[in-house]
């Protein structure tokens, strides 16, 4: 059998960290990158840092330059939150026959705020025979998935908290702008008030992947933000705050069920957070019988996390009937530590 094939769409921080992750698995290739700017016509090789061997070259190029008609088998795009700025590119791709895998917050669960869309790209995939899928660490598995699998143990549930303490530090230039980092504290009131500042995104996609898998049926979601102004200088790797700055963003949400809260979700994240003393960690606690009370301390962290997510919901989604995808759809993620090949269904073809 051929060796599964992946192009990356976006060579940022993740992308380039899913190429990283994706040399050292076996079964696999990567043969095609695509980026913008002063990225074009350089090896992706020497972008990541890493050795080509005695692999073939991958050279940076446009889409029109990188896709071509079932090409690959899967492509990972790695560009934006949002469902409708990232639509024409997976559009684009599906129409080459080739599976998608996003890391847009928004395609978690797209039908939450983007239902037109949903039913589009739906419809795309199934006509290109194709599948769609959104993950991450979050939405995707700690604050969604995660949850979902714990309440597999109760007979009951009467309320939901999903809290996760997470570290961005990780993460790249678009991240550091959706959460304000180093924003003044009146430039953040300021984007706030004008609806400008993202902060988290994912907890409409994650309230509704939880009520969906459980039968709830959520009336109004709610969600608020407060800056986190750090005291100390902090620096990230793509991002700076100096004292007196904004270093992260606390962000809550709501679900209501016939008018009463059900589910809540807690979410502070900031850079360098151990700089203050911030303990990071993951929480689920359900009320219902039994009360679970889940603490995985210090968090799952972001950027592996996200990078192993999307890598490893390849063989789910190049097994998946044509369609878009959640999470509660596939088989559950796993490690990959043999052959990608050998998790592949027989009867799915794959790129020759």
């Amino acid at each position: 059998m051929q060796k599964v094939k992946v192009i990356i769409w976006g060579m940022g921080a993740m992308g380039s960290g899913m190429a990283k992750m994706l040399l050292k698995k076996q079964g696999v290739e990567i043969v095609g990158a695509i980026d913008i700017g002063s990225k074009l016509g350089k090896s992706m090789f020497d972008l990541i840092g890493e050795d080509k061997g005695d692999k073939p070259e991958v050279i940076i190029g446009t889409p029109e330059e990188v896709i071509k008609e079932k090409c690959a088998d899967v492509c990972l795009c790695v560009t934006d939150s949002f469902t409708a700025k990232a639509f024409d590119k997976f559009k684009f791709v599906m129409e080459k026959g080739i599976n998608v895998i996003s890391s847009a917050e928004e395609m978690a669960y797209p039908k939450a705020q983007e239902p037109e869309l949903a039913k589009k790209l739906d419809e795309i995939a199934k006509a290109n025979k194709v599948s769609i899928l959104g993950t991450g660490i979050n939405p995707g598995l700690i604050m969604d998935l995660l949850v979902v699998v714990m309440t597999g143990c109760c007979e009951s549930i009467d309320h939901i908290l999903a809290k996760r303490v997470n570290s961005l530090s990780p993460f790249g230039p678009t991240v550091m702008e959706e959460q304000g980092i180093g924003l003044t504290l009146d430039e953040f009131n300021k984007k706030k008030e004008a609806g400008k500042m993202s902060g988290h995104v994912g907890f409409h996609e994650s309230i509704s992947m939880i009520a969906e898998a459980i039968g709830w049926k959520v009336d109004q979601i709610t969600q608020d933000m407060e800056p986190i102004v750090t005291d100390v200088d902090r620096k990230a790797p793509y991002g700076f705050a100096k004292a007196g700055d904004v270093a992260g963003v606390a962000m809550e949400a709501e679900g209501f069920v016939d008018g009463e809260v059900k589910i809540n979700m807690e979410h502070p994240q900031q850079i360098e957070p151990e700089q203050v003393g911030v303990k990071t960690g993951d929480y689920v606690i359900i009320k219902g019988t039994p009360n679970i009370n889940m603490v995985n301390s210090p968090e799952v962290p972001g950027g592996i996390g996200t990078i192993a997510m999307c890598v490893n919901m390849i063989p789910q989604v190049i097994n998946a009937k044509p369609g878009l995808k959640t999470m509660i759809d596939l088989p559950v993620p796993r490690a990959i530590m043999g052959d990608m090949r050998l998790l592949i269904d027989p009867e799915c073809k794959i790129a020759q």
